[in-house]
């Protein structure tokens, strides 16, 4: 359960505990920049609160405090899980909607043994902006996480994927527009 400002990945990862994709979940993330009054002890604590109250076995619900980013997700999620003797052969990642692809993408680089899954609530696009509650921060992600899906590979960080060439317009138009809050530091 890829930690990050939305709520919405800890419902999504009870509802799909509860019908049976998979028998353990790793919570994990560390502080969140984005929103930190959601989240005093972390994106992983709060996560798994929710998903306990919601239904899951605490037992069930492993913990992960650390990652900051996805590829420590993935990774510090691995140790715990090899840390519990559990050693899967597909994992499910439960993520924001608009992450799935550069999920897939990260754990297929770093954690190649593995056969990727990706979940994310289902929600349309309107109630998800609602949801979030700032229409720019949420474009300004967008933006950010399409450049990810070009760079990362070339940083390592995930295999690459085709983007579509309407996609590539979006990015570029919206970039140019000024969503660029969250987009990647220049390379020195």
């Amino acid at each position: 359960m890829l930690g990050s400002h939305d709520l919405g990945v800890a419902e999504c990862a009870a509802d799909l505990y509860q019908q049976g994709w998979f028998p353990y979940a790793v919570f994990s993330g560390a502080g969140n920049p984005i929103r930190p009054e959601l989240f005093p002890d972390g994106e992983a604590v709060k996560f798994r609160e929710l998903a306990i109250a919601a239904g899951m076995p605490p037992e069930r619900a492993l913990l992960e405090r650390r990652a900051s980013n996805t590829g420590e997700n993935i990774t510090l999620s691995r140790t715990v899980l090899a840390e519990a003797g559990i050693h899967p052969k597909t994992v499910t990642l439960v993520c924001r909607p608009y992450d799935q692809r550069r999920a897939y993408a990260t754990c297929r680089k770093l954690w190649p043994q593995v056969e990727p899954v990706c979940a994310s609530q289902v929600i349309g696009f309107d109630d998800y902006l609602d949801g979030i509650g700032d229409d720019r921060l949420l474009v300004d992600m967008l933006v950010g996480d399409v450049q990810r899906i070009l760079e990362y590979p070339s940083r390592g960080f995930a295999i690459a994927q085709p983007v579509p060439p309407a996609v590539l317009d979006a990015f570029t138009v919206l970039r140019d527009a000024g969503f660029t809050s969250r987009l990647l530091p220049e390379r020195g």
